[in-house]
């Protein structure tokens, strides 16, 4: 099936890492996938949630917004907090970061990633995912340094979308196909192949067991390309 930039139904978007883009924050990255940009940022604080007090560890958390004009039309900002959809999604950000993480035995600092979207074309939470674990790593290391202890920073995680569009299994959905796409889902893992969480929905219709193989098979294959990206980006 001939999609609308060309790609084949296997083939990522092109992907860029700009890590470092922030020279403020402990962590950053600038994350491009197609048409979506997001600017992540890792920020570390003194002082822990108070569930975590006393014990020595601290927590990873992570915020979500869109810019006005992110999209076609423009959007209020969410000047009195998070919407419910904005809620949900640096909900799994957070879970997905964390899953991440070697331990929280880090002392009682809070690690803060704030993931803002400067123009959205479909999968702005996997970007996200995918550019806060670069901003997550380079805060780590900043706070093991600090603190003279390892890096409690233990697995790459990335994130893509798949769908099915006309019954076809496609990877890596711009927003042109994700708005008529029947089945949608997001994927998120850890290196090298463990997963995270699988959020998928008929959207408009019902989806075989072989077909969310074959999803999970695409995801699988585009995460494996983000890893890649990921260490190259981290010199690792």
């Amino acid at each position: 099936m001939p999609r609308p930039d060309g790609r084949s139904e296997n083939q990522l978007r092109p992907v860029a890492l700009e890590r470092g883009a922030n020279p403020y924050a402990e962590g950053s990255c600038l994350v491009r996938f197609g048409g979506t940009l997001v600017h992540c940022t890792a920020s570390v604080e003194a002082g822990a949630p108070p569930f975590k007090k006393g014990t020595g560890e601290g927590w990873v958390t992570a915020e979500y917004a869109m810019l006005p004009r992110a999209t076609l039309e423009r959007s209020s900002r969410e000047r009195n907090g998070p919407g419910g959809r904005s809620q949900e999604i640096q909900r799994l950000i957070g879970r997905s970061l964390r899953a991440g993480m070697r331990t929280m035995a880090f002392g009682e600092y809070t690690i803060k990633v704030d993931c803002d979207v400067l123009q959205a074309d479909g999968g702005t939470r996997t970007a996200s995912i995918t550019g806060g674990c670069i901003a997550l790593a380079d805060a780590c290391a900043w706070l093991a340094a600090k603190a003279g202890i390892p890096t409690p920073f233990g697995h790459l995680v990335a994130a893509v979308s798949v769908g099915l569009v006309e019954e076809n299994p496609c990877l890596d959905l711009a927003y042109v196909e994700d708005k008529d796409a029947t089945v949608d889902a997001n994927v998120v893992m850890i290196e090298p192949d463990r997963f995270v969480e699988v959020q998928g929905t008929g959207e408009q219709g019902t989806f075989a067991r072989k077909q969310l193989d074959a999803l999970l098979d695409l995801a699988h294959g585009g995460i494996t390309e983000l890893f890649a990206l990921q260490r190259k980006t981290l010199g690792w």
